[in-house]
């Protein structure tokens, strides 16, 4: 059900970020769009806004961004720009590119000092690498036989989604998007990362996994295709709940039967247990945990895609902005 009544979530609480350089008036919004005292960034028309209300501020102009990520200390966001990573700080100013690779979504280490990215790896396969926030090149993670191998020379990776459209049908295009979206989660305890692929690949058409990095051992999280599975699919855009207990993902299938067809959606994963259940309705997408009770998501509204607060207890949803690829400013 959606929500238009005016409310503070105080569970939101978190650190303000600097007033943004470009303030633009807001957009139309949804009825009576609730006060969040926790600021969201988003991408709409491949640029990057903030918002804490009805208000919104345009960080970036000139389009070609996607995917931006909050540092823990809420002070700076990574992002990508034309397929690179850069991080700016939290009010678009000193924009500094980290990555001479192409690169997708990028996920911050919980002490600030790294961010992990996805690139083609040694294998001709997108790996996972980190690289420090501050300076130095990149380092293998995933897959762990590339780590004592040289970095591969590239200048494509078609895995990289460098500036997905935050307004658009839902369509065979959007759909194929996603299918190649690298973006990666780094673990709130710092152990794990999750990515799309991994060994998995090997047996799998489309897979999710898991991967420790002290060992670099792997688990599959999600398969799609081969391995005996007659269905086709991808589960992609991690996102860890703040306590680490839940995964949630974008997922999307093709069953053997019309009756098995899932759209996109949202499944929500106990690494603990490996139950799954879907959270939201049918084409959402991109999940982004505030806490164990709420999510924000990019959702179908007013014939286009709007980031969206989902109450995960009672399913109460409340759109904010137009836009898409939300996430929590920590």
């Amino acid at each position: 059900m959606i929500k238009t009544a005016a409310f503070l979530i105080g569970l939101m609480l978190g650190p303000t970020p600097a007033s943004a350089a470009l303030p633009v008036p807001a957009a139309p919004a949804a009825p009576a769009a609730p006060l969040l005292v926790r600021h969201v960034s988003y991408v709409r028309d491949g640029d990057v806004y903030v918002s804490a209300g009805p208000a919104e501020k345009r960080l970036t102009t000139g389009a070609g961004y996607a995917r931006p990520r909050w540092s823990p200390d809420g002070k700076q966001l990574a992002v990508l720009r034309d397929g690179q990573l850069w991080t700016m700080k939290a009010d678009g100013t000193a924009r500094r590119r980290l990555t001479t690779r192409p690169a997708a979504a990028p996920s911050w280490s919980p002490d600030g000092k790294w961010l992990a990215f996805a690139s083609l790896s040694c294998t001709g396969g997108p790996g996972v690498y980190r690289i420090s926030a501050t300076t130095g090149p990149p380092e293998v993670l995933f897959p762990v036989d590339c780590r004592s191998e040289p970095l591969p020379e590239t200048t494509s990776i078609s895995a990289v989604s460098s500036a997905p459209a935050s307004v658009v049908a839902v369509s065979a295009s959007l759909v194929d998007r996603l299918r190649a979206d690298d973006a990666v989660a780094w673990s709130p305890d710092g152990k794990q990362i999750a990515f799309r692929g991994g060994e998995c690949d090997a047996i799998y058409d489309a897979c999710l996994s898991i991967g420790t990095i002290s060992s670099g051992a792997e688990r599959t999280v999600a398969a799609y295709g081969g391995g005996s599975l007659q269905n086709r699919g991808f589960a992609v855009l991690p996102a860890w709940r703040p306590d680490g207990a839940r995964l949630a993902f974008t997922a999307y299938q093709e069953g053997e039967t019309t009756a098995q067809n899932e759209p996109l959606h949202v499944v929500e994963y106990d690494p603990r247990t490996g139950a799954k259940r879907t959270i939201g309705t049918a084409l959402d997408r991109e999940p982004a945990y505030l806490d164990p009770t709420h999510a924000l998501i990019t959702a179908r509204y007013r014939n286009g895609s709007w980031i969206t607060l989902l109450d995960l207890t009672t399913g109460t949803r409340t759109p904010l902005h137009p836009g898409s690829q939300p996430t929590p400013q920590p």
